[in-house]
């Protein structure tokens, strides 16, 4: 079964990963305490609306485009054969 904030706090991680930031800037930047943002990353917190446009704001990465690669992700697990031909 899928958990789609494991699929969000995957997408998340990834992204700040690749920026080369560490959990305390972006925490710090989304005024939202680490520890929240850490269970965030690793699934075990649903977060709100809000708090995924504030750690996007500190990613400085659109929410929309956050949602398009989670998006994408659901479709590979859901539909493997279908996910060949969306991307």
């Amino acid at each position: 079964m899928i958990v789609l904030r494991h699929v969000i706090g995957d997408e998340l991680r990834r992204r700040r990963q690749d920026q080369g930031r560490t959990l305390r800037d972006v925490s710090a930047a989304a005024a939202v305490s680490l520890g929240y943002l850490s269970e965030v990353e690793r699934g075990q917190k649903e977060a709100s609306s809000e708090l995924l446009a504030a750690i996007c704001g500190a990613l400085d990465v659109p929410l929309s485009d956050v949602m398009h690669s989670v998006t994408n992700h659901l479709v590979e697990a859901e539909h493997p054969r279908l996910a060949v031909h969306a991307n």
